[in-house]
């Protein structure tokens, strides 16, 4: 329906012609009243691909005209039509032989290259990029012979348009060049990281880096630019990927100074301070995420690491706050992490022996075989010195994973000592 319409319209349109010849107008100026409503038409046959129509109204335009400008859209009009013939025949006529008009000279290039006459295409870009010396010729001349497949030459005027601007698109596709067809792989590289440091990593610069550097398997290449990437474009997924990248190559260190200084990723983050057993950051650390998140498994965390971090030289006010803090835990979670863990404080700085007793024994209902909480059961016991109890929990828990840790050895030990202390003083009043 809209090709019929814009077709009446045009045939319309050729009715009204004058066949008197134009004078030349300003851009800016009416050549003829209705040009505005032919414009129209002209962009809706473009808007819906009917180049054909949209080729003869700009070019009736410009017959009406004279504007260079509606020429050069109807030779590109005629060009997604592909009457590249007709494109070539037209400008020749236009030209005639003069390079003056550098745009009809590449439109005529192009189609000359859409025929597969790219001898000829050749001789003209060749000529056009002497004539103008503008980076867009010579970006010309070089697509020509990248079409020609002849990839030195075409390098050469890529360069030389490259040059003018440093324009990144043209950079990458000289990249692809070197890389692909050509298998100078370290120029390739060469070529992209000069530009990265002079005139910054783009994405679309950065992007063929770490595509050249991770088919190379270039880890250390590819942590460089996924970081200079970042700095540009701090989305999760890049972050993800130098966080991987330090993880494969082990170094905690230097991962732990990224996340520091980015706060990409605070639960890794958090979970690094712990494996290093450095509790005062992953104190901090978690409960500025328990106050960003309101997550009770960082309040948690946060009393726990406070604890581990001050354990040796606990002071009341902590050992209070710590108490607190994993009692307002329990009271909204089963976990069983802050349940022995509240438990075995109870337990073991005799704050309220039983009411420990009471956390650990919850936690076994689910947890039966677990050495360490087992363990921390015998410990309460200890405690209150029913020591025979002591000593058959941690018979069992000898026989279990984990029976061998350093600290349920120490247990192990004093609950044979007060074992043996107790056999002691009932043979003592037996001799009484």
């Amino acid at each position: 329906m809209i090709k019929f319409f814009l077709l009446v319209c045009v045939s319309l349109f050729f009715v009204a012609c004058s066949t008197n010849q134009p004078k030349p107008v300003q851009p800016d100026e009416k050549a003829f009243a209705q040009e505005d409503n032919y414009i129209i038409l002209a962009l809706h046959a473009q808007r819906f691909k009917e180049y054909k129509t949209a080729k003869k109204l700009y070019e009736t335009l410009y017959d009406k005209s004279l504007k260079k400008e509606y020429l050069y859209r109807s030779l590109q009009s005629a060009l997604l039509a592909k009457e590249n013939a007709y494109v070539v025949k037209k400008v020749d006529k236009i030209t005639q032989g003069s390079y003056s008009d550098a745009v009809l000279i590449r439109l005529k290039i192009v189609a000359l290259m859409e025929m597969g006459q790219l001898q000829k295409a050749k001789k003209y870009a060749v000529t056009l990029a002497k004539y103008t010396k503008k980076a867009n010729d010579y970006l010309l001349a070089g697509d020509v012979y990248i079409k020609n497949q002849e990839y030195n030459v075409a390098l050469k005027y890529l360069d030389s348009a490259y040059m003018k601007n440093y324009n990144e698109k043209i950079l990458d596709k000289m990249a692809i060049i070197l890389y692909v067809n050509l298998h100078r792989k370290k120029d390739a590289i060469a070529y992209l990281e000069t530009h990265s440091r002079v005139h910054g990593c783009s994405k679309r610069v950065c992007n063929r880096l770490i595509g050249i550097y991770s088919n190379e398997n270039n880890i250390e290449g590819l942590l460089s630019v996924y970081k200079r990437l970042y700095n540009i474009d701090k989305s999760k997924a890049i972050a993800k990927k130098i966080i991987q990248i330090y993880a494969y190559k082990k170094d905690y260190i230097q991962l732990i100074n990224f996340l520091e200084e980015t706060k990409a990723d605070n639960t890794i983050l958090l979970e690094l301070y712990v494996t290093g057993k450095d509790y005062g950051k992953a104190f901090k650390l978690a409960q500025k995420l328990y106050e960003q998140s309101g997550e009770i498994n960082y309040l948690g965390q946060s009393a726990i690491y406070q604890y581990e971090n001050q354990s040796k030289n606990m002071s009341q006010k902590t050992l209070s706050s710590v108490v607190k803090e994993l009692t307002k835990v329990v009271n909204q979670t089963d976990e069983p992490l802050y349940l022995n863990y509240l438990g075995y404080i109870l337990i073991d700085h005799e704050i309220n022996v039983k009411q420990g007793i009471k956390y650990i024994q919850k936690v076994l209902k689910t947890n039966p075989d677990s050495a360490f909480y087992l363990d921390s059961l015998a410990w309460g016991y200890y405690k209150l010195h029913q020591c025979s109890k002591a000593k058959k929990i941690m018979d069992k828990v000898a026989t279990l994973e984990g029976g061998d840790n350093p600290e349920v050895l120490l247990h192990v030990k004093k609950i044979d000592k007060c074992l043996r202390n107790s056999h002691q003083h009932k043979k003592g009043k037996k001799k009484r």
